[in-house]
């Protein structure tokens, strides 16, 4: 996770509950707001209740959750934060499954760059030329 740090503060989370916007679906539920300390980065929090299952469970939910967040985090608008809450059923999921329900979720809430954007190059660098 190159460019996010992470929201460890209760009172970060609960900002982000109140006044962010959310998107969920069976798998998670994702909560976003505008980064006010750095607009260039993004910080993430991730939620998993002692109620899914012991700790190996929890931890392997939060892995599924980092994980599918680092493979798409350059596709993601930088300056907001973000607060994934794991549901019941991400216990069972697959990676794939997790990708799958953060992006759409990331989608609802309109933090995608548009596809082809070519963030990570410069303008005027990269891609064809005629």
């Amino acid at each position: 996770m190159k460019h996010t740090t992470t929201i460890k503060q209760n009172h970060e989370f609960r900002r982000l509950y109140y006044r962010g916007k959310s998107s969920g679906n069976g798998l998670l539920v994702l909560y976003v707001l505008k980064n006010r300390r750095d607009p260039d980065h993004n910080r993430i929090g991730l939620t998993v209740s002692t109620k899914l299952g012991g700790a190996v469970v929890r931890n392997r939910c939060k892995r599924l959750l980092r994980e599918a967040y680092r493979l798409h985090e350059h596709e993601i608008r930088p300056g907001h934060d973000f607060v994934l809450v794991a549901r019941s059923r991400l216990t069972k999921a697959k990676c794939a499954d997790v990708e799958r329900a953060l992006l759409r979720a990331l989608r609802e809430t309109g933090v995608l760059l548009p596809a082809g954007s070519g963030e990570t190059t410069a303008p005027g660098e990269g891609g064809a030329s005629l």
